[in-house]
């Protein structure tokens, strides 16, 4: 049997697809990325997409032959038993030089712009797969780390691993004491990731508290803006951070009338050389953007 792979996000390594090759080729099957010149001779075709702004063949959901999912096509689209299952297939993305792990699907919030709670549900525990052979460092891929109740046994595998780590879900709700030096007991690549989703979660005591356990500046705090918060909420919080010595990184929601004053404060909090060069104020003057529907001063942190 040729099975083929649809790689229509070229630039994401797809876990699903490295499982699906995994369990064919276990099988004595052949197993190739999809190419249109030998469309005709596949048996299985099987196309995975994470972001539903992808755009999709047409052709796909008429083919027989075609199995999809991912989050880019139906949350409620699993895959079958047999293939959750599998290891990765890493010579899929000989050229990958990292690690991806879980340890935790779900989440333990229930936040309105996040497709998690409704994809995996609560959090759970899960046995992380195999490393990439290649990988010189491990992107960790839990929504909520720490939220998992066994997140101590998962820093005791990766001191054992001894890569560095790249953590993409770190809640800083719920951050300890123990939980930071849990942390600074590992290598990292690049900074840890934290977020600070909503203005009415007023964080700035509890980050205080955690650039007192953890240096700010090795974390980045992904800001959310434009999703149930004014101006000058989403002013107030990337100005915080900057000030505590973390990096801020604003994220559009992209809902909101006001865009063009979210792409500004994007640019100038996203370029580290920019926001440490000027005030926000300085920058729009630059680019001569002064038709703002507050006043700066009103956004003290």
């Amino acid at each position: 049997m040729k099975i083929a792979l649809m790689n229509i996000e070229p630039k994401i390594v797809n876990t699903a697809l490295m499982q699906i090759s995994q369990y064919h080729k276990e099988k004595g099957y052949q197993v190739e990325w999809y190419s249109a010149l030998f469309h005709d001779s596949y048996d299985k075709i099987f196309c995975s997409s994470i972001f539903t702004f992808t755009k999709k063949p047409s052709w796909i959901y008429t083919d027989p032959r075609v199995s999809y999912g991912g989050t880019g096509f139906d949350n409620k689209i699993k895959l079958p038993k047999g293939i959750a299952k599998c290891n990765y297939d890493w010579s899929l993305y000989p050229k990958c030089d990292y690690s991806i792990i879980w340890f935790s699907r779900g989440c333990i919030r229930k936040c309105g712009f996040c497709v998690v709670p409704e994809k995996e549900g609560k959090i759970k525990p899960v046995i992380p797969k195999n490393l990439n052979p290649n990988g010189k460092h491990i992107k960790i891929m839990d929504n909520n780390f720490f939220a998992n109740p066994k997140w101590i046994s998962a820093i005791k595998q990766l001191q054992e691993w001894n890569q560095p780590c790249d953590f993409q879900g770190i809640d800083p709700r719920i951050l300890t004491k123990e939980m930071c030096e849990s942390l600074n007991s590992l290598r990292h690549f690049k900074q840890m990731k934290i977020a600070w989703d909503l203005p009415k979660q007023d964080l700035r005591s509890q980050l205080e508290k955690i650039t007192k356990w953890i240096k700010p500046y090795k974390l980045m705090c992904y800001v959310l803006v434009g999703y149930n918060s004014t101006f000058q909420e989403d002013l107030m919080r990337v100005q915080f951070l900057h000030e505590l010595g973390a990096d801020p990184f604003v994220m559009k929601y992209n809902h909101r009338q006001d865009i063009d004053f979210l792409n500004h404060l994007a640019r100038w909090s996203n370029r580290p050389v920019i926001r440490n060069s000027c005030t926000f104020e300085e920058y729009l003057l630059k680019k001569h953007y002064l038709d703002l529907p507050f006043d700066l001063m009103g956004c003290e942190t």
